[in-house]
């Protein structure tokens, strides 16, 4: 047995595996009400149940306040067309459905129950269809075998008035549309001018030309071609979707079609299309090779082939993936927000223009990682969204629904879409609004940031994020020969300040801040000498920017410890008037709130006095992103104090507890009972009551240090900080290698900071 047939045959064993483990299956139904007592069971059926029944009997549209509907949609399916499998049965089409429903509910927060029938007559296909649609507010129909497909379609968008459409037609319309915008901007070329052939001649096939001409492509210019080749006058025996598409031409062959023209859509099977058809193309040739899994030319035989070639596959180990996820789940999301009667073309045209601008705007960090590469950015290897850009289900979504609005089509109105935004985000289980949030409040008022290390990558693309996103106004500090020359390779332009600490027009800033240092410390180890020299080291000038009011906010850290970065910073910046202690703060985004742990950077073995002061500059910060701090000194025992770590948390809190009583806040307490509801309603004497705490102080710096790091580590939540907490003015210090998204955030959250500088 060959390798690669070994390999096939582990992957198909781990399919099926996958498939059978308990549950079996992939999706499943889980109560969305309390269910545990008995009152809860008669609210849920009788006689509870009979209230809102008769509500609905007499207002049928009420049926959206009461039940699932809203956010219910069916995937149907006959299993006429399944994948490339062809006609295999509606049982056989049930994992494709399960797995569809799978997409709909990870993507965009949508129940589904998929629905397999046994029937391929059209008409009673349809009229199964209609007798169960009250049960759903939204038909994705899937896997059905041209032409029945269009026929079947059409007449239920006609005679049904929810969301509805044929994945299989659309989804790749959509996403393909997209692609060919963006695509034909990097080309340089015009969508009415541009010559098409498309390689087959199905639902897809069809739907996309449809879509592409209300986009403005000439339908002169097109030739399609099925499994006979180009559909011209000469062709007889064509289907009526066929007719839409006869070209006036002698041409007979795909390989002829090709030559001169401009875009080639693949919708056909793998390799049909040779490296000497793609070389006839005209310059900059656009080419989308659909088939799955092999497309019909390689994307590596066409890199090959051509350099300046501008390829899409439906592969996700290529770049520019047409995957339809980008489409169905945000389109039906924001349909059923509105309660729309239907799938317009005014709603498919509001996704295309979304997605296409997605692809414009700086990718995501998260993004980055999920797909384990450094650097991504609007360009021939990135033209359409990847399928893990957690901007799609607000960008599409929104568009989709304002475009239903907009057209007359919704059955109910979105008043604020900046509340609907959080409702998205809140429907994914994310806490991407608080930094949304925060960079809104950055964005209203920006400051002048000052980046350290401006000759990284990573540093520059956050440069180029702060000033794009109106989020601040960023400098670089560092050799501004090598930040260019960075610049340079990493393909980034930037129009903003490079501070170099050894420039010559630096000469007069290096005798201001010498002897500003000298002063400062030259009770404390500095002479004249010295300071002359440390001013040009960036980790002392830098501080020094930001102590004579030269920057707003600094962030620097990246390439160095910590504990060598926080030195200088903590010699020039002055603390805050009655702070003993600098501490430092991470906040942690969970899939449910935000959690904050102090310290993590700076205490080593804080004494209940230090902790004191900890926890109120941790319930100070917490504050300033308008989120209640609700305080838990931790320890390993709770409310025992029986070890000496203990003992010190207990009398930590005791001061807090007299000093600050309106404070939220109580311990000695382990995490785990500090975050559960349950776990807290076993000491009623706490004042964080039975509300999980959502700020964690910890006794020592190991443990809060290691706790933070494992969960970055594990990537198990987004990681913003450390943020430093107590000094006069803004300044953080990164993370060693701290991410694009990282440094973003940090400094977002510095521009707060001078923005509370300059209110008081």
């Amino acid at each position: 047995m060959s390798k690669n047939s070994r390999d096939q045959n582990a992957f198909d064993k781990a399919a099926l595996d996958y498939h059978r483990q308990e549950p079996k299956g992939k999706i499943e139904v889980i109560p969305s009400k309390p269910h545990s007592s008995q009152r809860d069971l008669s609210l849920a059926y009788s006689p509870g149940v009979a209230v809102p029944c008769m509500a609905i009997h007499d207002d049928p549209q009420s049926v959206y306040e009461y039940t699932s509907k809203g956010n219910l949609v069916a995937v149907i399916s006959n299993g006429t067309a399944v994948l490339g499998l062809g006609d295999i049965g509606p049982e056989a089409s049930k994992p494709v459905m399960e797995g569809k429903g799978l997409l709909f509910k990870i993507f965009a927060g949508i129940n589904v129950f998929d629905i397999e029938i046994n029937e391929k007559d059209p008409d009673k296909f349809i009229e199964t269809v209609k007798a169960i649609a009250p049960t759903f507010g939204g038909i994705n129909l899937e896997d059905i075998k041209a032409p029945e497909a269009f026929y079947i379609e059409q007449r239920l968008k006609e005679e049904l008035d929810i969301p509805l459409m044929h994945d299989d037609q659309h989804g790749t319309a959509i996403i393909s549309a997209a692609a060919l915008i963006n695509a034909l901007e990097i080309a340089g070329k015009k969508i009415g001018e541009v010559k098409m052939v498309i390689n087959g001649a199905g639902a897809a096939a069809v739907a996309c030309a449809k879509l592409y001409i209300s986009l403005g492509l000439d339908p002169k210019n097109i030739l399609m071609c099925d499994s006979k080749g180009v559909i011209n006058q000469r062709r007889e025996n064509l289907t009526p979707e066929k007719l839409d598409f006869i070209a006036q031409t002698d041409i007979d062959t795909l390989e002829d079609a090709l030559k001169g023209s401009d875009v080639f859509i693949g919708l056909s099977k793998g390799n049909v299309m040779s490296a000497e058809m793609l070389l006839s193309m005209a310059k900059n040739p656009i080419v989308f090779a659909l088939a799955n899994p092999d497309p019909e030319i390689s994307y590596d035989l066409a890199i090959a082939t051509r350099e300046d070639v501008m390829m899409a596959t439906g592969r996700s180990d290529y770049p520019n993936q047409v995957n339809n996820v980008l489409g169905f789940p945000y389109i039906f999301r924001g349909a059923l927000d509105v309660q729309a009667r239907g799938i317009n073309e005014a709603m498919k045209l509001a996704a295309v223009h979304a997605l296409a601008e997605i692809a414009k705007e700086p990718v995501p960090e998260m993004v980055k990682l999920a797909y384990n590469v450094s650097n991504i950015s609007f360009g021939k290897e990135y033209f359409i969204p990847k399928p893990f850009d957690n901007r799609l289900i607000t960008k599409v979504s929104i568009a989709v629904a304002k475009a239903a609005m907009e057209s007359g089509i919704a059955g109910k109105s979105i008043e604020d879409f900046e509340a609907y935004e959080n409702q998205l985000l809140d429907r994914m289980g994310r806490d991407e609004k608080l930094v949304r949030m925060m960079q809104n409040r950055a964005k209203a008022n920006p400051k002048r940031v000052t980046l350290g290390n401006g000759e990284e990558y990573n540093i520059l693309k956050a440069a180029q994020i702060l000033q794009e996103e109106g989020i601040a106004y960023p400098s670089l500090l560092g050799s501004k020969r090598l930040i260019k020359e960075k610049m340079e390779e990493y393909g980034i332009t930037l129009d903003i300040p490079i501070i170099d600490p050894n420039d010559d027009e630096q000469k007069e800033t290096r005798k201001k801040y010498r002897k500003t240092l000298w002063e400062k410390r030259n009770r404390k180890g500095i002479n004249e000498y010295k300071a002359k020299r440390y001013v040009r080291q960036r980790d002392y000038f830098g501080p020094l920017m930001l102590k004579h009011g030269d920057t707003d906010a600094l962030i620097v850290g990246f390439s160095k410890s910590y504990a060598s970065i926080l030195k200088p910073v903590l010699e020039i910046i002055d603390r805050k008037p009655g702070v003993n202690k600098v501490a430092a703060m991470m906040m942690i985004l969970t899939e449910k709130k935000p959690l904050f742990f102090a310290d993590t950077s700076i205490n080593k073995n804080p004494t209940a006095e230090d902790l004191v002061e900890i926890a109120r500059m941790a319930e100070f910060t917490v504050k300033s992103f308008a989120i209640e701090p609700r305080v838990a000194m931790l320890g390993f025992e709770n409310f025992s104090a029986k070890a000496d770590t203990s003992k010190k948390v207990a009398a930590a809190v005791k001061i807090l507890h007299e000093k600050y009583p309106k404070m939220i806040v109580d311990g000695e307490i382990q995490p785990d009972f500090a975050l559960n509801s349950d776990h807290l309603a076993d000491y009623p004497f706490s004042k964080l009551g039975t509300n999980p705490a959502n700020v964690l102080v910890f006794p020592n710096l190991e443990s809060a240090n290691l706790s933070y790091k494992i969960i970055r580590g594990m990537k198990a939540a987004q990681t913003i900080g450390p943020i430093l907490m107590g000094l006069d003015q803004p300044v953080h210090v990164l993370q060693m290698r701290s991410s694009v998204d990282e440094i973003v955030n940090l400094a977002t959250i510095a521009v707060l900071d001078a923005q509370t500088k300059d209110k008081k």
